[in-house]
């Protein structure tokens, strides 16, 4: 399962964007270091479900009406201050936790009441541009650290006459989640001497800093954009490439509020409706959100994490079966799973994706829409359905 953390100084909103999108129950307090221990939990990313191409929707309990729901996981990381790589703030502690992660989406505060250190402030006392860059330099200079201290094995072993650089900085960087083709790649992108004892601080800070793009790239939520004027938001989707204005506490109000039976919505949505009895109060808080909904295409929770899966990381969703006529499982379940994978991915790929056994015992594969038997060189496209038949 693909993994998600949440980042960014205290108080910007993380744990209220973790709560909506996972609807788990953690503390959720206006002061530094609510969340100490990280949380864990599943959250989704949202496509449109193959069922739409079928008379009827296949029912399964990630899909609504067309709207398909595919598992990820969440991970809220405890509040980061600056100097964090520097251990300060327990930053090394929560720094490791973002190694597991696969991207991260990073949380600030867009109203600005959350001054740089994270504590509370009066709204738009603090520019939040100047945090843009904050989640992206503590973990570069982190890794940097971390290839710095263990620079001297790396010297030692090039005295080796089989040494090799990529395998050598591969093992070194496991740990951060970078491969061996990681590296090597990022070893194409720079000059760099090939003896490891020429190197200087600068060739190391560059290679963290281009392993840690390849290998943890960065979602910004412009959080709280209920109370955010809309040229700070546009400020900050021009200081970055992937930018999701947000509110997190709309979220959490619509989810729970789907919840009880008052409004339908669905995560994603662009809007909602009032179904039920409301107070005026409530009813005033939902249509503030609506404001914000207008404005952005929704509240932002949900594209946020799309755009982290489908957008950084470049994945697709594939729905295998077995079956290619009813487009069911053994049991007659319509489009029971829906996986996530890289693109370029093959149907031998998504064979490995449904099980180990699966994948070894791969003969071919079929378009379900099709009908046709395809090549096993294939790439995968969103949304498609596959037989996959195997000895297995």
């Amino acid at each position: 399962m693909l993994s998600i953390a949440l980042a960014g100084k205290p108080n910007a909103g993380k744990s209220t964007f973790y709560t909506a999108a996972t609807l788990a129950d953690v503390d959720v307090a206006n002061y530094p270091f609510t969340t100490i221990d990280p949380n864990r939990g599943v959250a989704t990313v949202r496509t449109e479900c193959p069922c739409l191409d079928l008379d009827e929707r296949c029912g399964n309990d990630r899909c609504r009406d067309g709207k398909r729901y595919v598992p990820i996981e969440l991970i809220d990381v405890a509040g980061l201050v600056p100097g964090a790589h520097e251990g300060r703030g327990l930053g090394n502690q929560f720094l490791d936790e973002l190694t597991n992660a696969d991207a991260i989406v990073n949380v600030l505060d867009a109203s600005g009441a959350t001054n740089a250190e994270g504590e509370p402030v009066e709204p738009g006392s603090h520019d939040p541009v100047s945090d843009v860059e904050f989640i992206r330099e503590e973990l570069d200079l982190w890794l940097a650290g971390i290839i710095d201290r263990n620079w001297e094995s790396i010297e030692r072993k090039s005295r080796s006459p089989d040494f090799d650089i990529d395998e050598a900085l591969a093992e070194l960087l496991t740990g951060f989640g970078a491969t061996e083709h990681d590296v090597a790649a990022s070893l194409r992108a720079l000059e760099y001497p090939e003896d490891p004892i020429q190197w200087t601080d600068e060739h190391r800070e560059a290679l963290a800093t281009d392993v840690r793009e390849r290998t943890k790239p960065i979602v910004l939520v412009a959080n709280k954009a209920d109370i955010a004027d809309r040229e700070t938001i546009d400020r900050l989707r021009a200081a970055a490439e992937y930018v999701v204005p947000a509110t997190a506490d709309g979220e959490l109000a619509l989810r729970r509020g789907a919840e009880a039976g008052v409004i339908e919505y669905d995560p994603g949505d662009p809007e909602f409706t009032i179904v039920g009895d409301l107070s005026d109060e409530q009813t005033a808080g939902l249509e503030r959100i609506r404001e914000v909904m207008d404005t952005y295409g929704g509240t932002g929770v949900q594209t946020a994490l799309n755009t982290a899966v489908y957008d950084l990381l470049e994945h697709l969703t594939a729905f295998p079966v077995q079956n290619e006529s009813k487009w069911t499982d053994g049991t007659g379940t319509v489009l029971p799973d829906a996986f996530l994978l890289p693109q370029g991915s093959t149907p031998k790929d998504l064979a490995f994706a449904v099980h180990t056994d699966i994948g070894e015992g791969y003969l071919h594969a079929v378009d379900a829409r099709s009908k046709r038997k395809i090549s096993d060189s294939y790439e995968l496209d969103e949304g498609d359905v596959i037989k996959v038949v195997s000895t297995n």
